[in-house]
């Protein structure tokens, strides 16, 4: 089975903070050149100093830029080619969500989360395949969720964006098969970053601490399934658990199980 080639030139988008800042952080160890992309610059510029300090002479390039402008990653990718090299390895891990009633969520949060989940990462994916498929070796990595495998109420929108995101990598890793080129796609349950600041959760819900791995940890399984040519990887044993059981649950008795929530979390919140 072919391997992804982790000592090319890897692109990894969201690299400023949790998942992403840890895959840079591990696949420093074996990169050629490393492309670090986000919105938040110092960010970027802080990571990329720690990753040279502990890895002199190893190249890392930050470009700043907000993949919810969908139509500014075709001249970046071209920029990134044409001074850098051509990318061997991407990682999709750009994302974020939303966890609230449909009815309360704000559309453009809605509408820059479905940019960054679905289009961006699709825009990415098709502008790198023929190069990859040309060379006979590349690997797409893609964060999903676990809520990519199965679903729950008050997520709606982000449920969807990661159920795209898991048929994608699917399909993807079915078309590429023979090509050289590795798919993988990782969903994990609940990790430890700034997701939950970001998504919100209804009526003061929390995520329990007990049930969270590290972002080092679900990067650390990530890497090594990818590695590895795995199409899937759930990191975390508990996480594996939890979001095996949503997958092996019949739509009919998650429909039971769930009934009545979206009316339990109005009458919390009102």
């Amino acid at each position: 089975m072919p391997a992804p080639p982790l000592d090319g030139i890897l692109l990894i988008t969201g690299a400023s903070s949790g998942i992403g800042a840890e895959f840079a952080r591990i696949l420093a160890g074996s990169a050629r050149a490393l492309v670090l992309v986000a919105r938040r610059r110092e960010r970027l510029d802080a990571l990329a100093a720690e990753l040279t300090a502990a890895r002199p002479g190893l190249a890392v390039h930050v470009r700043a830029v907000d993949l919810s402008d969908v139509a500014s990653i075709f001249p970046l990718l071209d920029e990134i080619e044409a001074t850098i090299g051509p990318i061997d390895v991407v990682v999709n891990n750009a994302g974020f969500g939303d966890m609230d009633l449909i009815e309360r969520a704000a559309w453009p949060k809605l509408q820059q989360m479905i940019a960054v989940n679905v289009a961006a990462l699709t825009a990415l994916t098709w502008r790198l395949v023929p190069g990859m498929v040309k060379r006979g070796r590349g690997g797409i990595l893609l964060m999903s969720s676990g809520y990519g495998l199965t679903w729950t109420p008050a997520a709606a929108t982000y449920v969807g964006t990661k159920y795209f995101v898991s048929g994608f990598s699917e399909s993807l890793r079915a078309e590429l098969g023979g090509t050289g080129v590795v798919v993988t796609q990782v969903c994990p349950g609940p990790v430890a970053t700034e997701f939950e600041a970001v998504a919100g959760f209804p009526a003061g819900l929390v995520v329990p601490g007990f049930l969270q791995i590290s972002a080092r940890t679900c990067a650390e399984q990530a890497v090594r399934g990818f590695a590895r040519n795995r199409a899937l990887v759930i990191p975390g044993w508990r996480s594996w658990l939890i979001v095996t059981a949503g997958r092996l649950t019949p739509d009919w008795l998650l429909r039971i199980a769930y009934l009545g929530v979206g009316r339990l979390l109005r009458r919390r919140i009102a």
